[in-house]
C-alpha cells in the first residue's frame, strides 16, 4: 500500500468516525438526554458517593464517565460508540472515553472525565461562563459581525454560540489540539453551525485578515503537571492571555471587539492581570473593560504551590474594542 493511499483509508476512515460520534450525538438528543458539567472537583466527589461507582443509565456512562455494563446502554448506542472509535472494554467494564454536556440547547461532546491526557480537551463551568459572554457581546453590538474568530476553541462552544447568532458569519474555530478541532467538527456539525470552520492555528497564525470578533477562553491556571487545556503559561498563568491581547490588537477590524475570559491569583489584593492587560493596552487604541465574573473559584488550587501565595483565583472578562 502505497504511502497516498494509506492517507486516503486513514482520511476515510477518520471521517466515517466523526460521522459515527455525530450519529452518536443526535441518538443522545434523540433519547432525551442532558447533562451540566461541573468542575472536576465536584465530578470526583460526586462519583465517591455510595452506589456511584458504575453507570445505570445514558447521564452516568456519558456524563458522569462512570464505568458500565456491557448489557446497561441500547446496543444501537454501543454500536454507534464502537463505529466512532470511543468505547474502551476492560473485561465487563465498559466506559466511554468522550462525554456529552448539554448548553445553549445543543450537545457538546469533549473528553472523559478525568482529563488527564496531554490532548484532553475540557468543558466546564467556565466554558459557560464565556459562551454567555459571548452571545451577550454579539447581542449588544450595533455593528453585524460577518468574521469571526474563537482563539483555543476547544469544543468550539465559543465559536458555535456566535454563529448561531452571527447570520452569515463566516466563524474559524481555531486550535493546536488536533483532537478539539475534531470535536468543535463533530459539535459544529450537531449544531447545525455550518458557518464554523475549524481551523488548525497557533493564535492567528494559520487565519489571514481581520475581524469584528474575537472570542477565547485559554487556559489560565498555573498547571505544575503542564497540561495543555489547563497551563495558561508564564509565572501567573497569564502567557496564553496576554498573547491573545497582543493579537487581537493587531487584527481587529475598525469597530471589532474582543471577548477575553480568563482568571489569575490575587496575591495580597493585587490583580497581576489586569496590570499586565493594562501596560499593553496602553499602546493601543483600543477601549477596554475589565471585571471579576466570579471573585472566588478552584479553591482547593490555594492548597498547592502554585497558588502558595494568592489569597484567592477570581476569572475575569477582559472586552476591548477598536474605534470604527
Amino acid at each position: 500500500m502505497t504511502t497516498t493511499h494509506s492517507a486516503v483509508v486513514e482520511a476515510s476512515g477518520a471521517a466515517a468516525r466523526d460521522e459515527a460520534l455525530q450519529q452518536l450525538g443526535h441518538a443522545l438528543r434523540a433519547a432525551g438526554y442532558s447533562f451540566t458539567t461541573v468542575t472536576p472537583i465536584t465530578h470526583e466527589r460526586v462519583n465517591r458517593r455510595p452506589g456511584n461507582a458504575w453507570a445505570h443509565d445514558l447521564r452516568g456512562a456519558f456524563g458522569w464517565s462512570r464505568p458500565f455494563r456491557p448489557d446497561t446502554l441500547p446496543s444501537s448506542i454501543v454500536a454507534l460508540m464502537d463505529a466512532a472509535g470511543v468505547l474502551e472494554r476492560d473485561g465487563d467494564a465498559w466506559r466511554s472515553t468522550v462525554r456529552f454536556s448539554s448548553y445553549d440547547g445543543e450537545l457538546f461532546v469533549h473528553s472523559a472525565f478525568p482529563t488527564t491526557a496531554a490532548d484532553s480537551v475540557f468543558f466546564g463551568p467556565d466554558t459557560y461562563r464565556m459562551a454567555d459572554a459571548a452571545a451577550a457581546h454579539v447581542s449588544a453590538r450595533t455593528a453585524p459581525v460577518r468574521r469571526a474568530v474563537d482563539i483555543g476553541c476547544g469544543t468550539g462552544a465559543g465559536a458555535i454560540t456566535v454563529a448561531k447568532r452571527a447570520s452569515g458569519a463566516e466563524v474559524y474555530a481555531v486550535d493546536i489540539n488536533d483532537t478539539a478541532l475534531r470535536y468543535a467538527r463533530v459539535n459544529a456539525a450537531l449544531a447545525g453551525a455550518n458557518g464554523v470552520r475549524p481551523v488548525r492555528s497557533d493564535l492567528l497564525s494559520g487565519v489571514d485578515g481581520e475581524f469584528d470578533l474575537i472570542v477565547s477562553n485559554p487556559p489560565f491556571m498555573v498547571d505544575p503537571a503542564g497540561r495543555a487545556y489547563r497551563d495558561g503559561g508564564g509565572p501567573g498563568g497569564h502567557g496564553l492571555s496576554l498573547a491573545i491581547l497582543d493579537a487581537a490588537a493587531t487584527r481587529l477590524a475598525p469597530g471589532g471587539s474582543l471577548v477575553l475570559f480568563s482568571g489569575v491569583g490575587i496575591v495580597d489584593g493585587h490583580d497581576s492581570l489586569r496590570a499586565a492587560a493594562a501596560e499593553r493596552l496602553e499602546s493601543t487604541e483600543l477601549v477596554w473593560t475589565y471585571r471579576e465574573v466570579d471573585p472566588d473559584v478552584y479553591d482547593e488550587e490555594l492548597d498547592g504551590d502554585a497558588y502558595s501565595d494568592a489569597e484567592r483565583i477570581a476569572v475575569v472578562l477582559l472586552t476591548a474594542v477598536r474605534p470604527g
